[in-house]
Parts: structure tokens; sequence; C-alpha cells
């Protein structure tokens, strides 16, 4: 059986040179490759007492729903601004060239929920942290956040700490 590793294709100098862009869309597209992916993510959950799993649009719904789906727990997703169709509460977060909004349904988790995040990569930091940020918004404690992949040499760890951080692949680079 092939490693996690060698289902994801490297794509040097984009997008800009000296960048190895790491694509995760290599491993959706083999089906050992996502069921491995997924099966990673869920071990790092062994012994996590949680109550549900929230995932940001897209490859964090990708990844969580079947983690939920395994685990029998709900899933919330976290969408971009106006993709809700309920009330929501949102969170504006900066970006490297400007900055965005994410929502979750403001009746999405209840005070004291345990909330699990998933997500495919964890690069700045930024986006990880807006959705800790609607979480406990709402009430709900992050017990921990897992990714497929990091991208250590961007230093998002350093915005998630004091948080249960943990990546199936560890990059040190960009």
């Amino acid at each position: 059986m092939k490693k996690i590793e060698e289902y994801v294709r490297s794509i040097p100098d984009f997008p800009e040179p000296g960048i190895i862009f790491r694509d995760v869309t290599s491993i959706l597209q083999d089906a050992d490759g996502l069921a491995l992916a997924v099966d990673l993510m869920q071990e790092k959950l062994k012994g996590v007492e949680f109550d549900l799993i929230a995932g940001p649009e897209s490859r964090g719904f990708i990844f969580g729903v079947p983690i939920a789906y395994n685990l029998h727990k709900p899933f919330v997703p976290i969408r971009k601004k106006g993709k809700l169709p309920c009330e929501t509460v949102s969170v504006e977060y900066e970006l490297e060239y400007g900055t965005a909004q994410l929502e979750i349904h403001r009746d999405a988790i209840k005070p004291g929920q345990k909330v699990v995040i998933i997500d495919d990569l964890i690069a700045t930091g930024g986006t990880n942290e807006a959705i800790v940020r609607l979480i406990e918004g709402l009430g709900g404690e992050v017990v921990k956040t897992v990714f497929l992949m990091e991208l250590a040499g961007l230093n998002g760890r350093d915005k998630l700490k004091g948080y249960d951080v943990e990546s199936v692949i560890v990059y040190p680079g960009k």
C-alpha cells in the first residue's frame, strides 16, 4: 500500500516561482488515496470526546463529512458569506490580499458543545483562526483541529496556540 504522501501531486513554481503547490485533488481522484486520507485523519480523533465536526467549504466538507458519517456525529458547514439560508453569524478575517468573511448558522452550535474542526490544509492559519472565533462566539469549545496537510513554513500553528492541532502530512516549507 502506498503512503499518503505518494498520492499528493507537487507542482513546482505555482502560483509563483519558489513555491511548491501541494495538490489535494490527486488524493481525491484515487479511491485508495481518498480512503487513506479519511482514515488517517479519523485516527487523529481516537480518544477525543466531542459532539460534532465543523468544516469550511469546500475541502473541509470533503474530508469532514465522511469522518462525521463514520463516527455518527453531526457535521456543521462553515460557508462563505451569503451561502447559508437561515440566520447566521459571521466573522471577517485577513487574506494575503484583502479580507473575506465566513458564516455559520446561528443555531448550529449550542453553548458547551465540543467541536472538532476538519480541513484539508493549514497554511497561514487565518481561515482556521476565524473558524475558531465563530465556534467560540456561539459558545462551542474547540477540542481539536485536524488537517490533512500542513505548510509548516507559513507558521499557521502560531494562530492556533493553545489548541490541539494535528496534521497527517507536514511539509517544512511554504
